[in-house]
């Protein structure tokens, strides 16, 4: 997947015009990471923008006693970073990948420049973070007004089907867990009960196919 597929790709730039896409894709480089690799740590400059196009990312940050907390699981077509780029200070948390990843790379310096100078892209680039905080919104929303079985079942009708009549986890149990503010046992027990009435079915330990969408629906509101 070449840089232009990805930004083309990224929710982030879905209302900014051809124009200014060209000019992103010549700015950008790609970048290919193993997994287990540590893009930045909290407090680093940041690089720049960060498009995803394959794999996942984790984006977390360390709370009391050295605990993780995910704020994020970006994968295919999101991004990360971008916040702390447009508000030029550092990287405010650690990004992880956690499924080998590639990746566009939008240089701070010269997504900066290019907001500074042209006041129609900051524009269409202010759709783009709407969305991005509606989004975190909703997540909030969920953590502080849904049950944990509320939390999962919504989780689950926004997750991406994979192809295969199927879909997966954003990454590990214990990394979606956390960024639903649940324990890896709760988030299991959930699941399992999901699955004892019918709602889903368990595929893997990644993957599970749902049963009854309606019923998650209701479970989700």
């Amino acid at each position: 997947m070449d840089k232009a597929a990805i930004i083309a790709d990224c929710s982030l730039f879905h209302g900014v015009s051809p124009d200014h896409r060209r000019r992103l894709v010549e700015m950008a480089r790609k970048v290919a990471f193993p997994a287990g690799t540590l893009v930045f740590k909290q407090n680093d400059p940041c690089p720049g923008i960060y498009c995803v196009g394959s794999g996942r990312v984790r984006i977390y940050r360390l709370g009391a006693g050295g605990k993780e907390h995910t704020l994020h699981l970006a994968g295919p077509g999101q991004t990360f970073a971008e916040v702390a780029v447009i508000g030029e200070f550092p990287c405010p948390a650690y990004a992880e990948v956690t499924q080998a990843a590639q990746c566009a790379l939008l240089p701070s310096a010269s997504i900066l420049a290019m907001l500074r100078e042209d006041h129609a892209f900051c524009l269409e680039l202010l759709v783009g973070m709407s969305h991005w905080v509606r989004h975190l919104t909703g997540v909030l929303e969920d953590i502080a007004l849904r049950d944990a079985d509320g939390r999962v079942a919504r989780h689950l009708l926004q997750a991406k089907p994979d192809g295969r009549d199927t879909v997966g986890l954003a990454g590990l149990k214990k990394h979606v867990a956390s960024h639903l503010n649940l324990t890896s046992e709760t988030f299991s027990r959930v699941l399992r009960r999901f699955a004892d009435s019918g709602m889903v079915e368990i595929v893997d330990g990644k993957r599970l196919r749902i049963r009854d969408p309606k019923a998650l629906q209701t479970m989700g509101e």
